[in-house]
């Protein structure tokens, strides 16, 4: 179990003995050094800004509100309606008491009781009193702006009118102008529209794409242009340092004549991007910053590239375009993205994704005794024999080979497909709209560190319930079928043979679905033994039309009182679907969900995926690649196509393909029979009038119904 925990949490201490992982964290800290003074002034004007509001507040708080509010009798401490001599009375022993000259006195205090006085004897004083609440009439209430005493002088006139000629008419119409002219020029995922036209002239030029001419065309994106990005650096050592760098990387085919790809920014990406997947060492202080540079802008560039050629095949569906990109293309684009993360070339082992993992060491796993071939064999090994497998690194290097495959992702993927619109759901009949619902479960690959007996019984969690309606069919001998004859005897014949767990688990549904189908056999025996064994299908296929129809029955006996529940439950869960969509429209999708073990990768890079729906058999593309980029531990999607014209039996694929590792790619098929869809009947049936009804409408006197209009009296006339 340490190393569960220890797969669990994958930091820069745990991998500080990989150099690759030590020069990413060193470049992270040292990045950007003007970020950290920019960071501390934000929180200092933040702590400012919360201590001018505190000031303010205070102020208005110390705001004397006695005057806001201002109410004679209260001030005179008499009744409401008290006479005029009562109000002098009070008025003379308050003055006595807060009169200026006297030592108890208090100018602001006589004030108000002065004014208090005046309102309750001046008849003028106290009209206004009751009419607007002062005794000194209506108050004008005036705002105004203090402004500097130079600025209103006549002598600094000219200046000002410069300043402010300066300030609208030149500064701030070139300032929108700047921004308007920027952002013209991205698309909604930051990339620029001159690349995003490059990449369609290209894909649609070549239809069948090699994942090489993928990686020439992705140099060439206008982003890897100084002046475009100023990250971007140009050196006088590039003369020297690119073509030796050139002379080391094959398959450059630097020799090109294409626009842009010829250009001397795309030569030098291209190199860069070649010397990255060979994980070849570079200068530091040049083309290292350079790699790192170009590098960082790849992720999105490539899911740019793989929004282009979904469009143009969806616009070759619709006849729109005559040439149409093939899904080699697409799919190259999708593994492109996996490389670039990674820093490795397709055609290498998934191993080398490992920290400490290089060519050499991959002798190690295709032994006789293991045969590890992806990266989740190697996590269901036992700890003892995962550490024989890896005895060539000491315990520094395998524990962090450990972290770094605990980390990785282990996605169960579960699918249902319908027609929502129908009535019936699971009938699929030509050109309807199918809706293919996606459940992903996202663990860490740390769940499969455990002994092989733990691991499969955590599979198979639904086992025991089978093994137990196994045993409740009878032990009995039971006449074997026709088409089990040969079973025993294959089965036999392969001893030995160790199956996989998902295997185990459909070879017992399996045997529960014959040992029903032999039970239902046995009964029917009983009752006639004269029955041959050529005459078993007949058998079981007239039990279960018995058992359908007592089924049927059944269900019309309870159909009044379980529709309205059904209905109710089918309203109620499409309203809560509803909501939940809205919500999540709401919300925004989010960008954050894993980081990616990367070492090569210059920044942090987030888990996502790609989810789409294709046929394999036609080699296309059926739904456009869904970008899932908030799958922390579940997720839904949908997916929707249009199912053939053609009736038939079809079979398609549902495919996630990660965009950040090798060998977590998972495809699931969906069979479906598509049938014929039904005939529109041209005439409605409300609109049918049989024989019968005519003949009582005759009978009834030809009485007029309260809402014939004047066209049906015409009509009728005519007749």
């Amino acid at each position: 179990m340490a190393l569960v925990v220890l797969a669990q949490k994958l930091n820069k201490e745990q991998l500080s003995t990989f150099q690759p992982c030590k020069n990413k964290w060193a470049r992270l800290e040292r990045k950007d050094p003007g970020e950290t003074i920019k960071q501390l002034l934000i929180k200092l004007a933040i702590i400012l800004g919360w201590v001018l509001f505190c000031y303010v507040a205070y102020k208005t708080s110390q705001y004397d509100y006695e005057y806001a509010k201002f109410d004679p009798y209260e001030i005179l401490q008499v009744e409401v309606g008290a006479s005029p001599a009562v109000v002098k009375s009070a008025y003379r022993k308050l003055s006595l008491i807060y009169h200026p000259d006297k030592k108890t006195g208090d100018e602001k205090t006589f004030m108000k009781i002065t004014r208090a006085h005046q309102a309750l004897t001046d008849e003028t004083a106290r009209r206004n009193w009751e009419m607007y609440g002062n005794p000194d009439g209506p108050e004008a209430i005036s705002f105004g702006i203090a402004l500097p005493s130079w600025i209103v002088e006549k002598e600094n006139s000219i200046w000002v009118l410069g300043l402010y000629a300066l300030l609208f008419m030149v500064a701030l119409p070139v300032s929108v102008g700047t921004w308007w002219y920027r952002s013209i020029r991205y698309s909604g995922d930051q990339v620029l529209l001159d690349t995003t036209q490059m990449y369609y002239y290209f894909f649609h030029k070549t239809p069948h794409m090699a994942i090489k001419r993928v990686l020439m065309i992705l140099g060439a994106s206008a982003e890897f242009h100084r002046r475009n990005n100023q990250e971007i650096q140009e050196r006088r050592s590039d003369n020297t340092e690119v073509p030796q760098l050139m002379k080391r990387l094959p398959q450059l085919n630097e020799k090109n004549k294409e626009k842009p790809l010829c250009f001397m920014y795309s030569i030098k990406a291209r190199s860069l991007l070649h010397a990255h997947l060979t994980r070849l060492d570079l200068p530091q202080s040049t083309l290292e910053e350079d790699r790192c540079a170009v590098i960082k802008k790849c992720p999105a560039l490539i899911q740019e590239m793989v929004v282009c050629v979904s469009q143009l095949i969806m616009l070759a569906h619709a006849g729109r375009l005559s040439r149409m990109p093939s899904l080699v293309t697409l799919e190259g684009c999708m593994k492109l993205s996996a490389m670039v993360v990674q820093g490795l070339w397709e055609c290498k082992s998934s191993l080398l994704q490992l920290p400490h993992i290089t060519d050499e060491n991959l002798k190690y796993f295709s032994s006789k005794r293991y045969q590890i071939r992806s990266l989740e064999q190697l996590a269901r090994l036992k700890e003892e024999d995962r550490r024989a497998c890896l005895h060539h690194l000491d315990d520094n290097q395998y524990n962090d080979l450990v972290a770094a495959l605990g980390g990785m992702p282990y996605v169960d993927m579960s699918i249902k497909y319908e027609v929502v619109d129908d009535e019936a759901t699971t009938v699929y009949t030509a050109g309807a709209i199918v809706t293919v619902t996606v459940a992903l479960a996202r663990r860490d690959l740390s769940v499969l560190f455990a002994n092989e007996k733990e691991v499969c019984n955590e599979i198979l969690e639904n086992g025991d319930v089978i093994a137990e309606e196994e045993e409740k069919v009878p032990e009995t001998k039971k006449k074997s079928l026709p088409w089990q004859k040969n079973k025993g005897k294959r089965a036999n014949n392969k001893k030995g043979s160790k199956k996989p767990v998902k295997k185990e688990i459909e070879d017992k549904k399996k045997i529960v679905q014959v040992a029903t189908s032999k039970a239902i056999v046995k009964v029917k025996e009983e009752d006639s033994e004269s029955c041959s064994e050529d005459e078993a299908d007949d058998e079981v296929e007239l039990c279960e039309s018995e058992e359908g129809d007592a089924e049927a029955e059944e269900k019309s006996a309870n159909n009044d009182s379980s529709e309205p529940e059904k209905d109710d439950d089918q309203l109620e869960k499409l309203q809560s679907d509803v909501a939940m969509r809205r919500q999540r429209l709401l919300e925004g999708k989010s960008q954050f969900s894993h980081s990616v073990y990367c070492p090569f990768y210059p920044e942090d890079k987030q888990e996502y995926w790609w989810a789409y729906i294709t046929d394999r058999k036609q080699q296309m593309l059926l739904t456009a690649p869904y970008h899932i980029t908030n799958l922390v531990e579940h997720e839904e999607i949908q997916l929707k196509f249009t199912a053939p014209f053609k009736p038939g039996f079809y079979t398609f694929a549902v495919c996630l393909r990660s965009d950040s590792y090798f060998g977590f790619d998972q495809m699931k098929d969906i069979k479906m029979d598509v049938k014929e869809a039904a005939e529109i009947p041209t005439e409605h049936p409300q609109w049918e009038i049989s024989d019968d009804e005519d003949e009582e409408d005759k009978n009834s006197g030809g009485s007029e119904s309260e809402f014939a209009t004047d066209d049906d009296d015409e009509d009728s006339g005519k007749d």
